[in-house]
């Protein structure tokens, strides 16, 4: 195997102002030979493109027509270099020795297709988020972090992101399809990916506004996940597996989309999202 074993694929349009931060937790890596894979996805603003003219040598620059989050992943994938390849959007970070305990787990392990980490969350709120991978909870809340360590492979045989989904939720539903492949995740104890939750972060406004639509186009996309065959084929696999919330939720969830408009429905949501975040996490500060 090459010693560019593992691609570090940031996707950046119009978002300089916490870059170079991104990139210096890249850089910090304990795990040699890392490949940084920046894509400019169409950025106009001003400040970004003085930032992009500016780069480091050691940068694999990919520039492309704004598509949207999954195209630039896309993109970045396909030019990567490495066998393991980790997403890492342009304003979170990676603690030190992510890429090199992650790794250690799918060189040893021939049959993990992914490793995952805790979420250490810092910016406008604080605290751990701790993720249980349950394949019939992952149908109603994306319990995978979107910064995991993939084989490239896995990429390649779900068939990337779907870049239809430029309004959010791309992370989820390509978990949907890892999940769905039966490729296997390993989750790793520690909080080594750092997520930087900002008050005007796409999770908040697309949980507040547009859950509901967005849910609906995954079950469409997902008719054998989501009809009641395979709804109750996986809960009777996974209901006695540890969870992060009671998988009682799925049920509710999906009775009370079907009643509820999807404006009252997306609150609902968020009010239960943010009530188990602060009940699994006493030391997270939310606003």
């Amino acid at each position: 195997m090459s010693a560019l074993r593992i691609s570090v694929v940031v996707p950046c349009y119009n978002a300089h102002r916490y870059l170079d931060e991104t990139l210096v937790s890249v850089r910090a890596q304990t795990y040699p030979h890392v490949e940084i894979v920046l894509v400019d996805d169409g950025s106009n603003d001003p400040a970004t493109l003085a930032f992009l003219a500016d780069l480091q040598p050691d940068i694999v620059f990919v520039r492309k027509p704004n598509g949207g989050l999954s195209s630039a992943r896309n993109a970045g994938f396909a030019a990567a270099s490495g066998s393991y390849i980790l997403p890492l959007d342009a304003d979170d970070q990676i603690a030190p020795d992510m890429l090199a305990r992650c790794a250690a787990i799918l060189d040893a392990d021939s049959t993990a297709d992914f490793v995952y980490t805790q979420i250490d969350v810092f910016g406008d709120e604080r605290g751990v988020v701790r993720k249980t991978w349950n394949r019939f909870e992952q149908l109603a809340t994306n319990q995978l972090p979107y910064c995991m360590l993939m084989r490239k492979s896995a990429w390649t045989k779900i068939g990337g992101y779907d870049e239809a989904m430029r309004e959010g939720y791309e992370d989820w539903e390509f978990n949907l399809r890892l999940s769905k492949a039966g490729l296997v995740g390993v989750a790793l104890a520690a909080p080594l990916f750092r997520y930087r939750r900002l008050a005007t972060g796409m999770l908040r406004s697309v949980s507040q506004q547009r859950h509901a639509r967005l849910w609906r186009q995954m079950r469409r996309k997902h008719p054998d996940l989501y009809g009641l065959a395979g709804l109750w084929s996986q809960w009777r696999q996974w209901c006695g597996k540890p969870s992060t919330h009671p998988l009682a939720l799925v049920w509710l969830l999906l009775a009370a989309t079907s009643v509820l408009p999807d404006r009252l429905f997306s609150r609902l949501f968020l009010v239960l999202h943010r009530f188990g975040h602060s009940a699994r996490n006493p030391n997270v500060v939310l606003d």
